[in-house]
């Protein structure tokens, strides 16, 4: 795997499901969010329980994962920042802290750790649908109503809506 397919999400067993209900009204940041969520089904698929076969798939995919994520929450923070989301504070922390137990764990794993493949995609799994569900809502919300309606009916965010500190 080079890098994480987007927009595609599969379903079956403990694979994730998108949903519009996970959607949070921009493009980018969902098309982002079903490419998190395709990582975790590409866990699962490579959960085969043969600790060789995941170690050389986890090794091959885990620092372009790592660096997704990074680029995600980037993504998300720089809106955050540009439109003053009074929450941005404790989202950048919850982010700060996710982006720290991953990173841990991948280099557990490269220090030759024992790692459950199962384990871990079921905790992404938890953390991806859990943060979109609560905490990415509260931002989409306020984006929402900061944002003007165009004349087409979709709603955008103008620059007087923006605040550049």
């Amino acid at each position: 795997m080079g890098k994480l397919k987007s927009n595609t999400v599969i379903a079956s067993g403990n694979y994730v499901n998108w949903s519009d209900s996970y959607s949070m009204g921009i493009k980018l940041i969902d098309d982002q969010h079903k490419g998190l969520l395709n990582f975790v089904n590409e866990l699962f698929d490579h959960a085969t329980g043969n600790e060789e076969e995941e170690r050389a798939w986890f090794k091959g995919v885990i620092q372009y994962a790592v660096r997704y994520i990074r680029e995600h929450f980037t993504t998300e923070e720089k809106l955050m920042k540009a439109t003053s989301f009074p929450g941005y504070a404790e989202h950048k922390k919850a982010h700060d802290e996710f982006t720290l137990t991953v990173v841990k764990c991948a280099k557990d794993f490269e220090s030759g750790g024992r790692m459950v493949l199962v384990k871990f995609a079921h905790f992404l799994k938890n953390w991806v649908l859990t943060h979109v569900a609560v905490m990415d809502r509260q931002y989409s919300d306020y984006f929402r109503r900061i944002a003007t309606r165009k004349a087409d009916g979709k709603l955008t965010i103008t620059a007087a809506d923006v605040v550049y500190t």
